[in-house]
């Protein structure tokens, strides 16, 4: 295994079927925070966080994504003629990132251990990082070389532990999350996790901290990934692997996070994630500030 922790897997084969019926065409990681796309800011946390190489697990309906990072000099050539150098400078930055983009399809949604497995190959003897789509950093409150992604990077790069990104959630919503049940109390900012339970019922919920889209893994996590979907959620989840990792002796670290993220796979998360950017963008801020205080009246 190398010392480096230089892949990161972005599953972004999903249908995005809560954002219907805008995704019906168009993937919702292409859907626009203001003036760029979800995947732009989740590509760029990865980027900023020291990583090489992203594997996008994609689907065949999901081209705009490829075409979005395609260094196309025809089409920079045509826009240059027509836009400043600002939004030129913007459009050469979206591909001019040394970091390679390697896709992959999942032929069937099968869940999320299943696109994990589909990146086995590429990622062979490696250590790797897993990140959501549609979780995306408040980026605009934190610098993205000290983002939780980067954290993490660092932990497991010092202690070789699999790790992953916590958020306290309101205990109504335990249901709606993998939740942790944590071996001790947080310490730097890491606690050690005894075990990892799938959307329980609130009375079975070992806790409110729940895994929120940031995994690192050693290889070693492929071997617990079943071949066959759980015949209760019907899928092969990322969450029952790391259940049979830890009961079989492997360490795992969270690490509870000082950054908001938005769900942008869902239509209040990603509603809240534009306005939020947009009034902190540097050029538009104070207008949309306006436009906001209009509607609140």
């Amino acid at each position: 295994m190398k010392n480096e922790l230089d892949i990161a897997v972005v599953p972004v084969a999903g249908l995005g079927t809560r954002m219907l019926p805008a995704t019906k065409s168009i993937p919702k990681e292409m859907l626009p925070i203001v003036d760029r796309p979800v995947i732009q800011y989740v590509v760029d946390e990865i980027y900023y966080a020291g990583f090489k190489k992203i594997i996008f697990i994609t689907h065949s309906s999901k081209n705009a994504i490829g075409e979005h990072f395609n260094e196309d000099s025809k089409i920079k050539q045509d826009l240059a003629k027509r836009i400043n150098k600002s939004q030129l400078k913007d459009i050469r930055n979206i591909s001019n990132k040394k970091i390679d983009l390697i896709y992959i399809n999942q032929e069937e949604a099968l869940g999320l251990g299943h696109a994990i497995k589909c990146a086995e190959q590429e990622v062979e003897k490696n250590p790797f990082a897993v990140v959501l789509p549609d979780r995306v950093a408040d980026g605009s409150a934190t610098d993205l070389k000290r983002s939780n992604l980067a954290k993490l990077r660092r932990h497991f790069i010092n202690t070789r532990n699999n790790c992953l990104l916590l958020a306290k959630i309101p205990k109504k919503e335990v249901s709606k999350f993998g939740i942790i049940k944590p071996k001790k109390s947080f310490q730097n900012g890491f606690v050690e996790i005894e075990d990892i339970v799938e959307k329980p019922k609130l009375n079975k919920a070992p806790s409110n901290l729940a895994a929120v889209g940031r995994y690192v893994f050693t290889p070693d996590i492929f071997e617990y990934i079943p071949s066959k979907p759980l015949k209760k959620s019907k899928e092969i989840e990322l969450t029952h692997a790391i259940q049979l990792m830890i009961r079989d002796g492997h360490e795992l670290s969270g690490l509870h996070s000082d950054t908001k993220y938005f769900d942008c796979g869902d239509k209040l998360g990603y509603f809240e994630s534009f306005i939020s950017f947009a009034l902190k963008d540097k050029s538009l801020g104070k207008d949309y500030k306006k436009i906001v205080k209009i509607f609140s009246k």
